[in-house]
């Protein structure tokens, strides 16, 4: 290992200003900022907005609702819902009362469902409505530690009568009532946590096997929390937009604790395909996306310049270009040459920002992408674009960042450097190892798995990567996921697949070629944006399934894996592909909850496909 194994990770203490516990930070927000918006959220095209102190009061009386009825320390419980506010009610109910919280996708099947109940041994429940209640009905039976079941949005269940299922209102309703007959149990609760106090659950996406519980306590996140405030210094005066999962480490970490830990406000989003309007009425000033997110936003922008008149797409085109010009300078820290200023001042007023509103990042003053690969040239062309992005480079295991780009300190193609308080090195098959505070506690009810993927502090990431000179990482793929083929050629598939995925027609890849004789792919194509496609070139279809049988669709994404594939040595470069005609979501097993494709499931599902273009050359 190319790190020492006897050096000492120069940590900071895990604790923020004055508290060392989650809780404890979120009842000094509440008392600090009472008055202060901390969540809006939109429902019906409307913006409601919460305080402090309406989060605090919500809480407090679902944890004394939940200690009512019998929740001890140490319990776990489960909430399956998109992010809305009711969640985060919840959750910091929940801890305050010393509960273990765990997140349930909305998107996880009713097997899903029964698999982290009984795994986590949850016995107290929150469904956001009847689909997910629906669910959790079916497996009850199956799951013996669950008591309690919570809904959030009763409609469509005035019906319901069931002992152990009681609206989200009477929870409240409840506490209320505790709290007026037991003075100061809240406090006495809060006051009981301590840092090393197992806190929440984060289920892996399960892309090799099983979910197993990553456990993250008071002081990986608070250090985490540190971490975000230090390295891109968000503050009280940001407006964050909250629409990713919270049962994802990544929506968890930027929308509930480190908007309690700066007293930004979060903004949750109406429903997942408003995502881009909604950014732009809510005008964040700071953004944190997958990087599918940006890969449609990329796809936007290129179909519209597609349909514009020649001299839009000449003025994008040179906007753009100047744009590029001037990233060179501000990424260097490099003043900007009066004559590129002043061009780039024009293009931005007259261009640029009508594209940076159109997309809702106008007022953000950084961009940053991380949770999976993403092409440096879509990073480029946020840049050029008129707003910084930095990826960064984190798992579940490490509660969120091990690394990043930062302002001042970035380059492109790499995932920066170690935030602070962090150790990254390599093993000597250059697997990346990461030691920090931040490390997870160990999975749950998996004492064999724990100490596999933690050995003396450090945790195996899995990811086989590099480090230059000046101590920028580099991730070069998933170990289990490198390419050897029949010849002997070793081929990191991402590479590929992020460029394939830069296209606006292509929403995601996976590249094949293990023991083979040559790569061949799988394509996912983007239904939209080939949709309108084939509208405009009248191209005939009736449904998803047609549109990847046609011929014109075919030629289509065959011309852009061509164009991909003149970026690579010939050995590298796809000779074969076919479209998967299904159209996946994310409770279908290909996909894992953030939309990846699940590659071990999808060269099983695919294998007649994948074989067939393995018969004959």
């Amino acid at each position: 290992m190319e790190a020492e194994e006897d050096m000492a990770v120069s940590s900071p203490c895990c604790s923020i200003d004055t508290f060392s516990t989650v809780v404890e930070m979120f009842e000094q927000r509440v008392a600090a900022s009472a008055d202060e918006v901390a969540i809006r959220q939109k429902d019906f095209g409307l913006w409601l907005e919460f305080t402090w102190k309406d989060w605090g009061d919500h809480a407090r009386w679902i944890g004394l609702g939940l200690k009512a009825l019998g929740l001890e320390r140490g319990d776990v419980v489960s909430i399956a819902s998109e992010v809305n506010r009711e969640w985060m009610f919840s959750d910091l109910g929940a801890l305050g009362v010393g509960a273990v919280v765990n997140g349930v996708y909305s998107t996880d099947s009713p097997s899903q469902v029964e698999y982290l109940i009984a795994d986590s041994g949850t016995r107290f429940y929150f469904a956001e409505d009847e689909e997910q209640l629906d669910k959790v009905l079916q497996v009850r039976d199956r799951t013996p530690s669950l008591e309690r079941i919570f809904v959030f949005d009763m409609r469509g269940l005035r019906d319901l009568n069931d002992r152990m299922c009681m609206s989200f209102d009477d929870l409240l309703q409840l506490g209320q009532q505790y709290e007026g007959e037991h003075h100061g149990v809240w406090e006495t609760e809060t006051r009981k946590a301590r840092p090393a106090d197992l806190m929440i659950l984060i289920y892996t996406s399960g892309t090799t096997g099983p979910p197993k519980g990553s456990m993250i306590s008071h002081a990986n996140m608070l250090f985490m929390v540190r971490v975000l405030r230090e390295t891109y210094q968000l503050d009280s005066g940001e407006e964050l937009l909250g629409f990713l999962p919270l049962a994802h480490v990544a929506g968890r970490m930027f929308y509930t604790f480190a908007v309690i830990g700066t007293g930004s406000t979060i903004n949750l989003v109406e429903d997942l395909e408003t995502v881009v309007r909604d950014s732009r009425e809510a005008a964040p000033t700071a953004h944190f996306a997958v990087p599918r997110v940006w890969e449609k936003q990329y796809s936007m922008v290129t179909i519209l310049r597609k349909e514009a008149t020649w001299l839009g797409r000449l003025a994008l085109d040179m906007a753009l270009q100047v744009g590029r010009r001037r990233a060179q300078f501000v990424k260097e820290q490099r003043s900007v040459p009066t004559s590129l200023a002043v061009a780039y001042f024009l293009l931005d007023f007259l261009v640029l920002k009508n594209v940076r509103k159109l997309l809702g990042i106008n007022r953000c003053k950084w961009l940053s992408s991380g949770g999976a690969p993403i092409s440096p040239d879509l990073i480029e062309w946020f840049w050029a674009l008129g707003r910084p992005m930095y990826e960064v480079y984190g798992q579940t295991e490490c509660t969120g960042l091990a690394t990043a780009n930062v302002p001042g300190d970035t380059r492109i193609g790499s995932v920066g450097k170690a935030v602070p308080g962090v150790e990254v090195a390599l093993s000597d098959d250059q697997e990346i190892l990461i030691r920090s505070p931040g490390t997870i506690m160990g999975y749950w009810n998996n004492a064999e798995k724990s100490a596999d993927t933690i050995q003396q502090g450090w945790l195996y990431t899995g990811d086989i990567g590099r480090i230059d000179d000046d101590g920028y990482v580099y991730i070069v793929d998933r170990k289990k996921d490198i390419i050897i083929t029949s010849g002997g050629k070793n081929i990191t598939p991402s590479e590929l697949e992020n460029q394939l995925k830069f296209s606006p027609y292509v929403t995601d890849a996976v590249v094949i070629g293990d023991a083979r004789p040559y790569l061949t792919c799988l394509v996912m194509i983007d239904l939209e944006n080939v949709a309108h496609f084939a509208q405009v070139q009248g191209v005939p279809f009736t449904n998803y399934k047609s549109l990847c049988h046609a011929q014109e669709i075919v030629d289509l994404i065959g011309a852009e894996i061509e164009q991909v594939n003149r970026r690579f040595a010939r050995v590298e470069t796809i000779k074969k592909f076919r479209l998967i005609d299904q159209l996946l979501d994310a409770e279908d097993e290909e996909l894992t909850p953030t939309q990846k494709l699940k590659r071990r499931v999808v060269t099983e599902t695919y294998s007649t496909l994948i074989n067939e273009m393995y018969r004959s050359r």
